[in-house]
């Protein structure tokens, strides 16, 4: 059984660039894969590896400035969902492109998942999913307003066009594991809103804590790693992706005239040309030999 550990911390680096050889190196030694970022205001990412492994890379980033007390949320994978490491040097460890923002100063209210059923049923409430159009697409909080943008960076104009609507409502905000709401929270305190919440820990932690009974989530949460998507309970769901562009698919979409492995599908047919496409179907066989050279190192 393989662990998968998502984690993020924003903190202070002053110089990332040293931090990033020996992580690599601690991450490499215990068979531990995925991509991890580092940039001046922090680390964000997702590993996966064997249990010692993820618990000695996890060990290491607590010894990073401000990391002592960094909280990660775990699920498992019955294979690897990533073929290699990779440590960047990144501007931001979530890119919103606003150099105002700073979580570390101030953000929203956590909400634990077990009290946001009860604050996104207020009827003075708006529930906002700050994710891209295409994890949207998949699975959302039952009533939550979807933003339709296509990166986190369309998520301040947005906001910005859209703020007389929420008058008079206190703000809730939802995503994945939880960072893009640190910023996103920071950034609509600095646009003067009054009262705004984020659920802690994200989708995720809710999927884990909240039973499906119980649960307001309709549909599946993606993650960014192979097995696309996970479910109550963080089962893995039972989407794949686009190779192209990235974008989850059903068995329904792969079944489309327009998909074709590696290349395309219905989404992103119209979106590249055939030049595009023939870099893709290149990747998509680097990709395929890189698994199939994990898998004979595994057996």
């Amino acid at each position: 059984m393989i662990t998968v550990a998502a984690l993020y911390q924003f903190t202070r680096f002053d110089d990332p660039a040293a931090l990033r050889g020996p992580l690599l190196a601690i991450c490499e030694a215990g068979g531990v894969c995925g991509t991890l970022l580092l940039a001046r205001e922090g680390i964000n990412g997702t590993i996966a590896g064997p249990r010692e492994g993820i618990d000695a890379a996890l060990a290491h980033i607590r010894t990073l400035p401000g990391c002592a007390a960094i909280e990660w949320k775990e699920s498992h994978a019955t294979s690897m969902p990533f073929t290699r490491m990779k440590v960047r040097l990144k501007r931001e460890i979530v890119t919103m492109g606003q150099p105002d923002v700073d979580p570390q100063a101030r953000v929203g209210a956590y909400v634990a998942p077990a009290d946001w059923n009860d604050l996104i049923r207020a009827p003075d409430v708006a529930v906002i999913d700050t994710r891209n159009d295409y994890e949207v697409g998949i699975g959302t909080f039952q009533g939550a307003i979807n933003p339709d943008i296509r990166t986190f960076r369309d998520f301040p104009g947005w906001w910005r066009d859209h703020a007389h609507e929420f008058a008079g409502k206190r703000i809730a905000m939802f995503c994945t594991g939880g960072i893009r709401c640190e910023k996103s929270t920071n950034f609509l305190l600095g646009e003067g809103v009054q009262d705004v919440f984020h659920l802690k820990g994200g989708i995720l932690k809710y999927l884990e804590d909240v039973p499906q009974d119980e649960s307001l989530w309709d549909g599946a949460c993606f993650v960014f790693d192979q097995r696309v998507s996970v479910t109550h309970g963080l089962a893995i769901g039972n989407h794949s992706t686009c190779h192209a562009c990235r974008r989850p698919l059903t068995d329904a979409d792969r079944q489309r005239p327009e998909f074709e492995e590696g290349a395309c599908c219905h989404q992103c047919r119209g979106e590249y040309d055939e030049a595009d496409r023939d870099r893709f179907r290149e990747r998509h066989r680097q990709f395929k030999k890189a698994r199939a050279s994990q898998g004979k190192l595994a057996s």
